[in-house]
């Protein structure tokens, strides 16, 4: 059984900065491209940022493009996300996932070629 399991979503300020974890059981994550998507209230899920199984080849939306940054940790197993100046419109419920293609150098922000997705961590940016 595969579990996707996310977490380091809170309040944060704006400017400020948040590390999101996308965790695994079941599932080796190093073998596999990662996905971090969020949806917001009343708005469709959007890829935010993915990295490939190599780790070479990362990709950002315009939208974060030089705040956030996705790595893996190979010391805690985790995929993670650090959000640096967060802004209110980052505000969404975050998401890691993945389209379960072994050893793919490449990733997908394409949310309906995901195969296993993690429940979420909410994220809130307000002063």
């Amino acid at each position: 059984q595969v579990h996707f399991v996310e977490s380091g979503g809170n309040l944060a300020q704006p400017g400020g900065s948040l590390r999101l974890s996308c965790a695994a059981s079941g599932f080796t994550l190093d073998e596999y491209a990662i996905t971090w998507f969020r949806q917001a209230p009343g708005k469709e899920r959007e890829g935010v940022s993915c990295i490939g199984s190599t780790s070479q080849n990362t990709f950002y939306a315009e939208s974060v493009k030089g705040r956030f940054t996705i790595s893996r940790n190979y010391a805690t197993n985790t995929v993670d996300l650090q959000m640096n100046s967060p802004q209110p419109e980052d505000t969404a419920i975050y998401y890691c996932a993945t389209d379960r293609n072994v050893g793919a150098p490449f990733c997908s922000i394409v949310p309906a070629s995901m195969v296993y997705w993690g429940q979420g961590t909410p994220v809130t940016v307000s002063s």
